[in-house]
């Protein structure tokens, strides 16, 4: 992976891991809520999984949240 596109997963990773946070949810939950397992909510948050878009998509919702993707 390039450098930039490390940095957007990166930023996207904080991003889940605080908006969990903040609703209280544990990785669980959120696990459930998404359809996935714990441990790939753990490796997401960690840094260590290279998610697919349909994966993120599926956290972001699990959140009650949108995936908004911008190209300049």
């Amino acid at each position: 992976l390039s450098i930039k596109v490390f940095k957007i997963f990166y930023a996207f990773d904080i991003a889940i891991k605080q908006a969990r946070k903040k609703m209280k949810m544990t990785q669980e939950e959120l696990a459930k809520r998404a359809g996935t397992r714990k441990s790939n909510i753990s490796r997401l948050e960690s840094g260590s999984y290279n998610p697919s878009l349909d994966f993120l998509i599926k956290i972001a919702k699990g959140l009650g949240k949108d995936v908004h993707i911008e190209i300049r």
